[in-house]
């Protein structure tokens, strides 16, 4: 079989201008002008617009073209051209049209259509323009953030799926029947796990699905969601900033530099993105909550944790993200290690990204002490037994380290500039929708 040609090698300059040339994929759109016709070809990589001419194309082109619906798969030879004024700026003078498969009422149409209408054809809205660059980006941004990792040495260290006990809490865990009757839970974060990797490897990341039985309604919030989660052994809550906003900064430079042409199609504010680069500021809880406590419009006290029009105030008034670090232990998870210098704060921290974007990263330093964590683990009411296996990771040389956790979704959004991340996953699922 012949190698394929994609139309983005075109667009990419692997192909020569008055090439013929053979391409495969779905008819994107077509229309006619007189007796000019005008077929627009994805692929899947990019779109060309094809021209059909009456004389030039054969009379089984032209007779196809009159049957090609949208979404029609079809094999398409012809000349491509330089064509200043169409789109990727390239075209293909089309010789020979065959149509490979049928499209018969395909629903998604140029017309408006409603959110619930577009989630259940999500299987076939993701051939849309804009869908298909979100979710381009989203597959960079996968690739950029292993890139930074690999490249600084992490390993990647897969996390169970099925736990014996949560994370962060036991009041949005998804509670499954396991062998025997015994109970599992779906994971809300890997980052346990992930600890034990940096504990054998010294700088772990994990990569996987997350699950949150949260009864949200809000457009940051997803029930299934991915998380890109580094541990490194011998890292504070300074290192881990630092770690956060190289890795950042990565992924927008990457995906700056590979998917322009997507966030041009998205019509994203390039140059806010640009604007991108370290250092990114850095606000105690407490200059945060001084802000808030003036200018928010829901009541907002110190002590409490942000909500999203919180965050949308403070990241307003930057242009890059900002962290909020050392916000009040009794609103962070038991595994957080308490403020020497304030023993009501914890050393964690959140990554907020601007425009009102919110979280995107949450993290901080682990707690390395065995007493104090053994007390937390009570105090937060949940079951020493469990945790045992994660107490050796103290019990057997415990040293002081941290790590965070990065939504790809939230950043995906940010990065796109979409408004709600139910658009940033492939098949999302949430409060009320679990197919298709």
């Amino acid at each position: 079989m012949r190698p394929t040609l994609y139309i983005e090698d075109i667009f990419q300059g692997k192909r020569q201008e008055n090439d013929i040339v053979t391409l495969k994929g779905w008819v994107y759109n077509s229309r006619a002008s007189g007796k000019v016709k005008f077929l627009q070809l994805r692929d899947g990589t990019a779109t060309i617009q094809g021209v059909l001419f009456p004389g030039d194309s054969s009379d089984a082109a032209l007779e196809a073209f009159g049957k090609a619906t949208q979404e029609s798969s079809v094999e398409v030879q012809g000349k491509i051209v330089k064509a200043p004024k169409a789109p990727g700026g390239w075209e293909l003078q089309v010789k020979e049209l065959k149509i490979l498969g049928e499209s018969v009422n395909y629903p998604i149409s140029p017309k408006e259509h409603g959110p619930d209408f577009l989630l259940n054809n999500r299987h076939v809205w993701i051939r849309s323009k804009r869908q298909h660059a979100i979710l381009r980006i989203r597959s960079e941004i996968v690739a950029a953030a292993r890139e930074f990792f690999d490249n600084q040495g992490f390993v990647g260290f897969d996390a169970p799926i099925f736990t014996p006990a949560a994370c962060e809490g036991t009041t949005n865990l998804f509670e499954v029947n396991y062998f025997d009757d015994d109970k599992a839970y779906l994971t809300q974060s890997g980052q346990l796990y992930g600890e034990a990797g940096a504990m054998a490897f010294g700088k772990a990341y994990v990569f996987g699905p997350t699950f949150r039985a949260e009864k949200s309604k809000t457009r940051r919030h997803l029930t299934e969601f991915w998380m890109l989660e580094p541990e490194v052994a011998f890292m504070d809550l300074e290192g881990n900033m630092e770690l956060a906003e190289d890795m950042i900064c990565h992924i927008v430079q990457r995906v700056l530099r590979t998917r322009r042409p997507e966030l041009e199609a998205l019509e994203r504010d390039i140059s806010k993105l640009e604007k991108i680069k370290k250092p990114f500021p850095r606000l105690h809880y407490n200059e945060a909550a001084a802000i808030l406590e003036k200018e928010s419009k829901d009541g907002f006290k110190k002590g409490m944790d942000f909500g999203g029009g919180d965050e949308t105030i403070l990241t307003e008034k930057f242009e890059t993200p900002i962290f909020v670090h050392r916000f009040p232990k009794a609103i962070k998870a038991f595994y957080m290690k308490e403020d020497p210098e304030d023993p009501v704060s914890a050393l964690c921290v959140d990554m907020l990204a601007p425009e009102g974007y919110g979280e995107v990263i949450g993290g901080g330093q682990r707690e390395e002490n065995i007493e104090t964590l053994v007390r937390k683990i009570k105090e937060h009411g949940l079951d020493q037994n469990v945790f045992e296996w994660y107490l050796d990771l103290r019990r057997f040389g415990s040293v002081p380290h941290g790590g965070f956790g990065m939504g790809v979704e939230r950043c995906t959004a940010w990065l796109c500039g979409t408004a709600h991340v139910r658009e940033c996953i492939p098949f999302p699922r949430m409060l009320n929708r679990l197919s298709p």
